[in-house]
């Protein structure tokens, strides 16, 4: 997620302090990425360092108003243009989970499936229930929040297909694993009842 232009965007809204930001990030994307102060003064600071934003003094109660630049409407303008690139996928913390869980011997690959396949469809539900409780209020905005928790409904939907195929995967390792010992054993036992048919 890129804050830098978070901020810019809801700069080239209005001026605002940094609190305001925060708050309207939060608004509009439904609270699903949270974020800290900090973290958003720290983007000001260096915003205003690359000349993407100015201070506009402050608002009478001693917070520091920022206002976009003209380099700043540009570096946002670009960033709304351009595609969201895919060079480096997001690390996902359950595939890096099971292909870990996959390499290590004594790890219940199937429980942590089950397990995330639980989490996975009861998110699906509430996020199912906060789309159809938004879709039916019609307040201003919820536009905005509509997006966002349709990506999450997609996103967790495709999860669960994804979980279902490395069940599949799962089974059918386990599957070959044991047609191969069978083999094996087979073809031991044949080579032992012909060394026996020899020795007569």
């Amino acid at each position: 997620m890129s804050i830098r232009h978070s901020l810019l965007a809801l700069l080239q809204d209005q001026p605002r302090y940094g609190y305001q930001l925060r708050v309207e990030f939060e608004n509009r994307t439904g609270a699903t990425w949270p974020l800290n102060i900090g973290q958003v003064y720290t983007t000001l600071d260096r915003l205003e360092r690359d000349g993407l934003v100015s201070k506009d003094g402050d608002d009478g109660e001693g917070h520091v108003i920022y206002s976009i630049t003209d380099a700043g409407k540009a570096e946002v303008g670009n960033w709304f243009a351009a595609p969201v690139e895919r060079n480096n996928p997001p690390r996902n913390e359950l595939a890096i989970k099971l292909a870990l869980a996959v390499t290590i011997p004594g790890v219940d690959v199937q429980g942590i499936i089950q397990a995330q396949r639980v989490a996975s469809i009861r998110a699906l539900q509430d996020y199912t229930k906060a789309r159809r409780d938004t879709a039916t209020s019609q307040r201003p905005g919820d536009t905005a929040w509509l997006l966002v928790i349709d990506s999450l409904i997609f996103q967790t939907e495709a999860e669960v297909r994804w979980l279902d195929l490395c069940e599949a995967r799962m089974v059918q390792q386990a599957q070959s694993a044991g047609q191969a010992r069978r083999t094996s054993t087979g073809v031991t036992e044949a080579a032992a009842a012909l060394h026996a048919d020899n020795r007569r």
